[in-house]
């Protein structure tokens, strides 16, 4: 395989900046089949890093990288709330991970400063932001595959009728 990193038992990361989002408690956020996230939120980035904001308004979406900062503990299978089958961690979204770390494509709306506006927002208020990235994909549509999560919509769609 590839080289074993030696000694590294943990990982400090900084925030970039915080969420502001409608979203207060976990409850809140749209989970299950068929959830939107068109929540309209604003990434804040800290003064020391909006230098790294230059140029990308050119970007109608971003990836953001960002810490599950209230989950406590992970597990490896649990149930989503997509399906009623368990899963590996690994294979879903789930906030109780090893290391509690996500990532979101939102929309750019605007940039005011070191204001980010944006849509499709699934985090909390206050959440730390780790990363933002332009958001670019090279692979097809027709050559991506949604694993069990297309199987689960389809069973949930065929109890509804």
């Amino acid at each position: 395989m590839g080289k074993e990193v030696i000694g590294l038992d943990t990982l400090t990361l900084r925030p970039v900046g915080y969420v502001r989002s409608p979203y207060q408690q976990p409850r809140e956020v749209p989970r299950g089949p068929g959830a939107q996230h068109s929540a309209e939120g604003v990434l804040e980035i800290l003064p020391e890093f909006e230098a790294g904001l230059k140029d990308i308004e050119g970007f109608s979406h971003l990836f953001v990288i960002w810490a599950f900062d209230r989950s406590e503990g992970f597990e490896l299978v649990g149930t989503p709330p997509t399906d009623d089958r368990p899963h590996g961690v690994f294979a879903t979204r789930s906030p109780r991970r090893p290391n509690p770390i996500a990532l979101t494509v939102v929309e750019l709306l605007r940039r005011d400063g070191a204001r980010l506006h944006v849509r499709g927002v699934d985090m909390l208020e206050g959440t730390p932001i780790l990363d933002i990235k332009p958001y670019l994909s090279g692979v097809a549509p027709e050559h991506l595959r949604r694993g069990w999560l297309d199987e689960a919509e389809a069973r949930a769609a065929n109890a509804r009728g």
